[in-house]
């Protein structure tokens, strides 16, 4: 089962392009593959503000992978789980993450080029990336490849930045290169041209957001969305809390789906 939904999630990336929603709890995940989306992405984002702690390496392995389980057990579509930077310092502490996250039914990962927001060595980089690849052939998981030269800065050149990283990362046996941080349309337009790879950027990150189609049009061939959904339903509970505070009326409620409804969505 887990090798067909790995196939089915590859085949994706190499049709006409993708949106891939990015869950951070099981009920999240229901609803969205629920609506027809043909895999779910885990969003490390969402999941660390869903325990009320800060993205960005608050939350150790076992959680993350605890809440990843629950995600992929919710749902009957592939799903692919943001793995950061591996957890750990050592390329065989990422391939033991990655072979612990096939263990609990995913069939894909992120992985990124950084710790603290400082590149990895690109040979570092490379190596942990290979060692990934060993512990999940080709064919089982599909390796997300995310190389942060755009979205931390730091290379004085980082399109050519990219490109390099990429090529040794596809070497290594990536799937997909993953390129945050890139939001000029000429930019995504020579990665997709320059990369031997299907290319996956997210939307919604910056403020200049270009819609999934003209993404595609542009060569990319996955678009996710990282913490973009989850921000979104947190920002619902900001603005229904500020409105009970401040005048006790309920017009958070306008549009918000019935009781009965979201019992039907989960009893499905």
């Amino acid at each position: 089962m887990s090798n067909d939904r790995a196939s089915a999630f590859l085949a994706l990336h190499h049709g006409s392009g993708f949106v891939l929603p990015n869950a951070w709890d099981p009920g999240s995940a229901r609803m969205l593959a629920q609506l027809g989306f043909p895999a779910i992405a885990t969003t490390s984002a969402g999941i660390a503000w869903s325990l009320g702690v800060p993205d960005g390496g608050a939350v150790d392995l076992d959680t993350m992978l605890e809440k990843v389980a629950a995600i992929a057990a919710a749902v009957d579509v592939p799903v692919t789980a943001d793995l950061e930077s591996g957890y750990g310092d050592d390329p065989q502490d990422v391939a033991r993450t990655v072979l612990r996250a096939t263990e609990i039914g995913v069939v894909g990962g992120n992985l990124e080029d950084t710790d603290g927001g400082t590149l990895f060595g690109i040979d570092e980089a490379t190596e942990r990336i290979a060692a990934a690849r060993a512990a999940a052939p080709r064919g089982s998981f599909v390796l997300n490849a995310r190389t942060d030269a755009y979205f931390f800065g730091g290379a004085s050149d980082p399109f050519a930045e990219t490109v390099a990283r990429a090529q040794r990362y596809i070497e290594a046996g990536a799937d997909c290169i993953f390129v945050p941080g890139v939001n000029d349309e000429d930019s995504i337009r020579r990665l997709a041209a320059e990369i031997p790879a299907p290319l996956n950027v997210v939307a919604g990150l910056a403020s200049h957001v270009i819609p999934a189609p003209e993404l595609f049009a542009l060569g990319v061939k996955r678009v996710s969305l990282g913490g973009s959904i989850a921000r979104a339903a947190l920002t619902a509970v900001e603005r229904a809390g500020r409105e009970l505070r401040d005048t006790g009326t309920l017009g958070f409620l306008d549009g918000a789906l019935p009781y009965a409804e979201v019992q039907r969505r989960f009893a499905d």
